[in-house]
């Protein structure tokens, strides 16, 4: 086994028996059970992967035609990353998993990629983040499997503008899975918008839709994760801009965050509540406001690869372990070297930054 460099969607290297090779290198590392890295972080949120179709083409995200096809025998099954988040739990002190994509929707065995997780880590939070699409037909037997989050992504509320933005008309389908999502229980239920230079003058009128629909809006700095390459630092919209923009709807009162490793800062909506508590608007300023030394992320890609960061290129195939007949400790020490050689941030600041190779949908949300 060694670390791959993968970029878009690849046939990953190939599997090898148990025992072949040896992990990335852990000198100095701490005698310690769990994900922690040089910088003393340690990951306990795992993000993972189980496709890169999606059913819309975000700008942002990914080019007009979709991302090439990953072969499916190159998926992780649903028992493999059942047996991952097993690991994850029960070994290396995972405390929740979120499913994503591409669309985690695409996948015709979620329901059973959920069902078998919570067996393999009774009682562990497990969420999907999801644009909505086809939720409303599905969301029960996700619930019956165990689903206990849903986070939607919704970047507008403005038709026209989301066709723009999406290049397809499918609004009143994801207002149709947002619905369906409150009525079988999966409140509160949180939206994520990412901050476009296009959609901007949209922000306050999306922020009053989640107040008055009963959902927790966070926006996100765009970063340089589009398949693209289009993204520009100038073209951003930073949180302070779009800030400005709520407050001359909304009275504004900065909380902070009630997680230190909590990606997003919150402030409080003065005059609103949701579910009879003071209703609240995320900022998650992943560009201007780092916040790259309290992560706690380790990710695994929908091949079986962990990614430690988002903006890091290496990853290290666990998918040949699975296949190779590895012993779970195998895989966790293999797991923890990989998080080891974490990188310390993003290093947009740095005068050399390179987006990373994958897009964001090609990496997993």
């Amino acid at each position: 086994m060694t670390a791959v460099n993968l970029g878009l969607p690849l046939r990953a290297t190939a599997p090898r028996a148990s025992g072949a090779g040896a992990p990335p290198e852990t000198s100095g590392r701490p005698d310690h059970p769990g994900l922690i890295d040089r910088f003393g972080r340690v990951a306990r949120d795992l993000r993972v992967s189980v496709t890169e179709k999606c059913s819309l083409r975000c700008t942002y995200c990914m080019p007009a035609e979709g991302l090439p096809a990953i072969p499916r025998e190159d998926l992780l099954s649903a028992p493999e990353i059942a047996r991952l988040v097993g690991i994850g739990v029960r070994d290396l002190g995972v405390r929740e998993v979120r499913f994503t994509g591409g669309e985690p929707l695409m996948r015709a065995d979620l329901a059973e990629i959920i069902g078998l997780s919570a067996a393999a880590a009774p009682g562990i939070d497990l969420s999907i983040t999801t644009n909505g699409i086809g939720l409303e037909h599905r969301i029960h037997s996700l619930v019956d499997a165990g689903l206990t989050r849903v986070n939607v992504s919704l970047d507008t509320v403005d038709r026209e503008h989301f066709a723009r933005l999406t290049r397809r008309d499918r609004l009143p389908a994801v207002m149709a899975g947002i619905r369906a999502a409150h009525e079988a229980g999966m409140t509160p239920l949180k939206l994520n918008a990412v901050m476009m230079r296009d959609t901007l003058s949209d922000a306050p009128d999306l922020l009053a839709w989640a107040l008055e629909n009963g959902c927790r809006l966070r926006f996100i700095e765009q970063m340089p994760l589009d398949a693209e390459r289009s993204w520009l630092r100038e073209n951003m919209v930073p949180a302070d801009e779009l800030l400005a923009v709520l407050s001359e709807r909304f009275v504004l009162v900065e909380a902070g965050r009630d997680d230190p490793h909590a990606p997003a800062e919150e402030w409080r909506v003065e005059g609103w509540t949701v579910d009879g508590v003071p209703a609240t608007v995320g900022i998650i300023a992943s560009v201007t406001r780092s916040f790259c030394a309290a992560c706690d992320r380790t990710r695994i890609t929908a091949e079986g690869t962990v990614r430690s960061c988002l903006f890091g290129d290496d990853e290290t195939d666990l998918r040949g372990l699975l296949r190779g007949g590895a012993g779970d400790a195998e895989i966790a020490r293999w797991w923890r070297a990989a998080m080891w050689g974490k990188q310390s941030g993003h290093g947009m600041d740095a005068a050399g930054f390179a987006p990373p190779v994958r897009s964001m949908g090609a990496i997993g949300g």
